[in-house]
């Protein structure tokens, strides 16, 4: 059996995996909340006694990580664990625990996604020998380049989320004053990710253009914050969560087209994580991609770029689990990373 994990700031999920021909079924799944176990090594026991197995019959372990992953341990930005593939494998009892960084293992699951696994954003001309990047907003914003190596792409992992925000506009600049008061530093993962979508929605009503629905107020009090606008704005229309959602996406887009151009990606963008499925819709509705493409000199070189959602939120499980069991793209003497 092979044992992956897709390890988030909100939840991990956790699955088995046997091995068929010359790849792998999946045999039982599994998401559990990150903030009830005080690390990895808790929710993985909780995972081994619901399913019944120990870690005698574990071939091979391989968790992709929300964060940096040096010599085989990562502390994840938005969680509070520092998380040792070494010390969580004694602890277990398993032989040996890959970690590597989770939008690596998203790019290791790409090439097992079927067509309706994708949806398209941009057509363009995909150059078959070009490189490819893959962005990802969540709890938190990952960024992994897929550069063409000796006829193979190669994920390179990056911590780009966390470079410097750049405002494009009046209502950014504004927006980045008010982050730089309270974080000190704006990166691009304040604004594009979970929380961002939220500290633009406070931002947008702050600046009383818009008027607060207080039944909206309270739903986003009392449940997740980011899913109550984006329902609000996507199913009830509401003007200042319409707002927040079309800021969200074309900052979105904006990082997309950043990434493009870093990476000289000619061979696509892939968007993961897991917004993008949920607000499907407004991505393909004009923001997203007006901002990707407005690279002034550089406009018609992203314009020709491919841009596809990815639709499967198991997609970094299937890739974690495809490095453990020594199938990804990375060649097996790269190890992990």
């Amino acid at each position: 059996m092979i044992l992956a994990g897709d390890v988030g700031g909100t939840k991990i999920a956790l699955g088995l995996f046997e091995r068929r021909g010359d790849g792998l079924e999946r045999e039982r799944v599994e998401t559990f909340a990150s903030e009830d176990h005080n690390g990895l090594a808790s929710a993985v026991r909780a995972f081994f006694k619901h399913a019944e197995v120990g870690a005698d019959a574990i071939e091979s372990t391989c968790f992709g990580v929300a964060g940096p992953v040096l010599d085989n341990r990562a502390e994840a930005p938005n969680l509070a664990w520092e998380i040792d593939g070494d010390a969580i494998a004694e602890e277990l009892g398993l032989d040996g625990v890959w970690l590597i960084n989770d939008l690596l293992a998203t790019a290791e699951g790409i090439p097992t996604l079927a067509e309706h696994e994708l949806a398209w954003l941009q057509e363009g001309e995909e150059d078959a020998d070009g490189n490819a990047a893959l962005i990802a907003a969540g709890t938190g914003l990952g960024m992994c380049l897929l550069p063409r190596v000796e006829g193979r792409r190669v994920p390179v992992p990056t911590e780009g989320g966390h470079q410097s925000f750049a405002p494009r506009n009046a209502m950014e600049v504004e927006l980045m004053r008010r982050l730089d008061e309270r974080y000190g530093r704006v990166s691009v993962e304040r604004v594009v990710s979970g929380p961002g979508l939220v500290a633009l929605y406070h931002h947008l009503r702050e600046t009383g253009t818009y008027k607060e629905d207080p039944e909206l107020r309270d739903r986003i009090e009392r449940t997740d914050a980011g899913s109550a606008i984006s329902r609000a704005a996507l199913e009830d229309g509401d003007p200042l969560a319409s707002a927040a959602l079309d800021a969200f996406v074309s900052a979105y887009g904006a990082a997309a087209g950043d990434l493009a151009l870093v990476g000289l990606a000619t061979g696509g963008v892939f968007v993961g994580g897991g917004i993008a499925p949920k607000i499907l819709a407004r991505l393909q509705d004009g923001p997203f991609l007006d901002a990707f493409r407005a690279k002034g000199r550089f406009r018609d070189l992203v314009s020709a770029v491919p841009v596809r959602v990815i639709l499967n939120p198991r997609t970094a499980l299937r890739g974690a689990a495809q490095v453990a069991a020594g199938l990804g793209l990375r060649h097996p003497s790269d190890g992990p990373a």
